[in-house]
């Protein structure tokens, strides 16, 4: 089973080595380990770091196109070079990467299909108590949209199975976070949280600028994908608010004209009749939604058999005995890692694979 580790960086050369230093190099269930650098857009020394330390696999964006893209681009980048799992981390030294182990178990066991690390950003000192605040909303909200009960749907922190990956596709241009686990959830698969504990910070975000900034940007592709997901939902219940809105003022209407009150009344009727007008327009917009999302499952199933052909099949889950003797003992301690390997063993097999994939 082959593990790519795949690491966005953005101008990260005095935390990479850091980064690689910690990232584990054998892991119980886990064959191949490989080192997979997303530079996007670097104006510093990165790739000359990454690859002093031995880092071969590579993927360079010519400038900053996001954390979305770089996501989706190492995506691609690992499943064709036959990665069975991805885990993503962080090149500023965020997250822990000692726990990578810990975190692609229940993976390689084959007990989930997505592993998201919890931050347990209730105890983050660097957290303000309304950025602690906003984070628990956040989670609130993608949980309701996405079924799920995850403490900390934000975190970067993740490993993906091959079978996860081919089902997921994303499409916003801002962060995958949320957008992911919105899809995975309506797609049924199966998500697990492992409590962690997060490195000291070493500089503030890249990703935006200000945390209304990412209030809004994180707002808008949960409703996009809400609303992709569950049109009925949202197009019924706003039917049934346009309803109401019209019944009130046409009854308060109906009385009037049944006490025979003087005067024509037009402010009811107009009111009542605008707000018909929005009942229409829901109900005409949820069948086109219902349309869209029909086509769309039939789309998504198409693009899983272009991945099928693209990348290869989905690699069968690790059978239940032989899971067990590589489940680690401990509950979510780390399990036993050996770290005396070579950081990375991808082995260059042809000028095809010694360029990077240039995005």
């Amino acid at each position: 089973m082959k593990l790519f580790v795949q690491i966005p960086c953005l101008n990260e050369e005095e935390t990479l080595p850091q980064v690689l230093a910690t990232i584990p190099r054998s892991i119980p269930g886990i064959d191949e380990i490989e080192i997979l650098v997303v530079d996007d857009g670097s104006t510093d020394g990165t790739v000359e770091v990454a690859r002093r330390l031995g880092v071969r696999h590579f993927v360079h964006h010519t400038r900053n196109m996001g954390l979305a893209r770089s996501f989706r681009d190492g995506v691609d980048y690992a499943l064709r070079h036959g990665a069975d799992i991805v885990v993503n981390t962080d090149g500023d030294n965020q997250y822990p990467q000692e726990r990578i182990g810990d975190l692609v178990m229940p993976v390689v066991l084959g007990d989930a299909d997505i592993v998201i690390a919890d931050r347990q950003t209730g105890t983050i000192e660097h957290f303000s108590p309304l950025k602690k605040a906003l984070q628990k909303i956040g989670s609130n909200v993608v949980n309701f949209a996405a079924g799920t009960d995850l403490p900390d749907a934000a975190s970067g922190f993740r490993a993906y199975s091959r079978g996860a990956l081919m089902r997921l596709n994303v499409v916003t241009q801002f962060s995958y976070c949320m957008e992911t686990i919105i899809q995975a959830g309506n797609k049924r698969l199966r998500i697990q949280s492992l409590p962690i504990t997060t490195n000291a910070k070493t500089r503030e975000s890249r990703l935006f600028t200000s945390m209304w900034q990412h209030i809004v940007k994180s707002g808008q592709a949960i409703s996009r994908s809400y609303v992709m997901y569950k049109p009925h939902a949202v197009f019924l219940t706003l039917g049934l608010v346009f309803a109401v809105g019209a019944a009130v003022p046409f009854g308060r209407y109906a009385v009037l004209l049944a006490t025979g009150t003087p005067g024509q009344h037009l402010q009811s009727i107009v009111l009542g009749a605008t707000s018909m007008v929005g009942v229409l327009l829901s109900f005409a917009l949820l069948v086109l939604a219902d349309l869209q999302r029909t086509n769309r499952v039939l789309l998504e199933e198409t693009l899983e058999r272009l991945k099928d052909v693209q990348y290869g099949t989905t690699a069968a889950p690790v059978g239940s005995a032989a899971a067990e003797s590589r489940r680690p003992s401990g509950g979510n301690e780390p399990g036993p890692v050996d770290r005396t390997g070579p950081l990375d063993r991808a082995q260059p097999t042809g000028p095809a694979d010694l360029s990077a994939a240039v995005q």
